[in-house]
């Protein structure tokens, strides 16, 4: 949704951690956007009484405006916190305060939800219809035995478990058959896979003008603040990371193929800002997280895609050595000749050769010297 710029804007944001044996890494970029809108959260340990071995990840991604995702960001967890406790409650011990239990998280998660979303409503903007924007948020509770999952719209968690893909959020699309039932109760239409034709997903935060149906409750309006909520049990040995990500990325990569991309890639760094920076770069915002089971770097990999490299270079050095012949070419035309290359070495699995775009753009900067001197064009090869 939005409007959108002549060309990207390809400045990143990137930040990284670790501890309570986990990594992360972010990348978030604003790419064909007017508006940078999406936002995150990030904390390794939680606060609360007995969940100082806990940690809380989640994207929002916002639409419309960046208000709702940014106010989330800081406080959807203390929200989710607060009514965990409420929910289950923390009880006491010998060795002090323990942690809620899954169940009474996973209730805390979405009373949180409806919480945050009904203490929006209040701000003064929002309720004018002045700020008319909204959030999806996609989410995982880490705890030291459990992952709990969270889902508010058409940004999407994966886990990456033994080599495969485990679990997957489900979007939630006004085209979903328990979605467009509960749009149409409530009075409106699906129409270009769209609420009321405008709207590309049916549960988000804020959103307040598609909330407005008298005699329905928060969770049958047009679009719901309510969460999808599951939780599963971690497997240490297996498990080796997981993504979490804006709809753009699911658009254009499947599960699978962003696995497959991103596991290629941890076997050539472990630098998790530069993987995820890869995979902006190659999807024009997405967050990874490591688990102890991650692939690691290896040497057969780091050799190989070296080699692919020094192949790019050499190939773009022979285009634009051959530009007085055939004309200098444009980066559009050096990815269409490399795209049909046979003598290719293997791309990386999922990223293809839009994944080395990055790498091909720095070779053809920094070998193409035509320079534009009082009208005269010189090329040096």
């Amino acid at each position: 949704m939005g409007a959108f710029l002549d060309k990207p804007k390809t400045e990143k944001h990137n930040c990284c951690g670790e501890g309570k044996g986990l990594s992360y890494g972010l990348s978030s970029m604003q790419g064909w956007r007017v508006d940078m809108e999406d936002a995150h959260t990030a904390v390794l340990g939680l606060s609360a009484p007995g969940m100082s071995d806990w940690s809380f990840f989640a994207v929002y991604d916002g639409h419309a405006g960046s208000r709702v995702a940014n106010y989330c960001s800081k406080h959807l967890l203390d929200h989710i916190i607060n009514a965990s406790f409420g929910a289950g409650g923390s009880q006491s011990s010998h060795s002090g305060p323990k942690a809620p239990d899954v169940e009474a998280v996973k209730a805390g998660i979405r009373a949180g939800f409806l919480r945050i979303d009904e203490h929006m409503r209040s701000f003064s903007e929002l309720r004018n219809g002045m700020d008319r924007s909204g959030s999806t948020a996609v989410g995982v509770i880490i705890s030291p035995k459990h992952f709990i999952f969270f889902n508010c719209g058409d940004s999407r968690a994966v886990l990456y478990r033994n080599s495969h893909v485990c679990f997957s959020t489900l979007d939630h699309k006004p085209c979903n058959p328990r979605e467009r039932e509960r749009i149409q109760n409530a009075g409106g239409t699906v129409m270009i896979q769209r609420v009321n034709g405008s709207l590309a997903v049916s549960r988000a935060l804020g959103d307040y003008h598609y909330k407005c149906v008298d005699g329905k409750g928060p969770t049958e309006q047009l679009v719901s603040p309510e969460p999808a909520v599951c939780e599963m049990t971690r497997a240490p040995e297996q498990d080796q990371f997981l993504i979490l990500a804006c709809d753009g990325i699911w658009d254009v990569m499947s599960n699978e193929e962003l696995c497959d991309f991103v596991k290629s890639r941890l076997e050539v760094s472990d630098d998790l800002e530069r993987v995820c920076n890869e995979v902006v770069d190659t999807l024009l915002y997405k967050r990874k997280l490591c688990l102890p089971g991650a692939p690691k770097v290896s040497e057969e990999a780091v050799r190989k895609d070296a080699e692919l490299n020094n192949y790019l270079e050499s190939r773009v050095e022979e285009m634009l050595c051959h530009a007085e012949e055939v004309g200098f070419p444009d980066m559009v035309t050096v990815m269409r000749s490399l795209s049909t290359d046979s003598g290719m070495p293997t791309l990386p699995p999922g990223g293809g050769l839009a994944s080395k775009r990055s790498v091909i753009e720095a070779i053809y900067n920094r070998l193409n010297l035509y320079r534009e001197e009082d009208g005269v064009s010189v090329a040096v090869c």
